[in-house]
């Protein structure tokens, strides 16, 4: 597992603030919100991204039957917080075999959600919204509408509470997973017994 900050658009190493600059820059993308290793799958990580987290930390719920959390991952520091949450998931795929699902809360400009659907801008992009909704999730009764982004796997982007919202499914086929209309939580706001798994590796990419 990573040990160090990375740059939450590439995965690219980070020069750490200096004197005078208290942002983490990448190479590539400049300054950035530092992607932190990721989190094992357990009540204390939750626990430290609730101290941290700006945005929500979105879980369906109820999971999908045989579904467990499988990590999270945040970007942010302890100067800042967490601009950025994501929670993994995985379980059986609807068409059979496993599946991954990871699910981004972000403010805008941040780019984890987007690195993910291997997008490569930070943001969902022209296309987003311009066409009718592929999915919905609902979220305290209210459905909220996610449009298909990604271009080689699954992934849909939505906004709620004034931020990005992103969920990425691996394989491509999972996606089916979507028309489900999942309901979200908050894990902020509400103590959920959760099932944890093994580390998905989606998060340590």
């Amino acid at each position: 597992m990573r040990t160090a900050p990375t740059c939450p658009r590439c995965r690219g190493p980070l020069s750490p603030p200096i004197p005078g600059w208290s942002a983490w820059t990448c190479g590539v993308h400049g300054d950035v919100s530092p992607l932190q290793p990721p989190r094992r799958p357990c009540r204390e990580s939750l626990e430290a991204v609730r101290a941290v987290a700006r945005v929500p930390i979105w879980v369906p719920w109820p999971l999908p039957p045989g579904w467990l959390v499988t990590g999270f991952a945040d970007a942010g520091d302890e100067r800042t917080g967490a601009s950025a949450v994501a929670v993994a998931l995985s379980g059986p795929a609807p068409l059979g075999g496993s599946a991954d699902l990871v699910i981004v809360a972000e403010e805008p400009g941040i780019g984890l959600g987007s690195s993910f659907a291997g997008l490569p801008g930070p943001d969902p992009g022209d296309g987003f919204g311009v066409s009718a909704p592929a999915a919905k999730v609902e979220i305290d009764g209210h459905p909220v509408s996610m449009w298909a982004v990604g271009a080689d796997t699954a992934a849909f982007a939505g906004e709620a509470l004034a931020n990005w919202l992103w969920a990425v499914l691996w394989p491509s086929s999972a996606g089916v997973l979507m028309l489900e209309q999942l309901s979200l939580r908050d894990l902020r706001e509400d103590e959920l017994d959760l099932p944890y798994g093994a580390l998905c590796p989606r998060l340590e990419a």
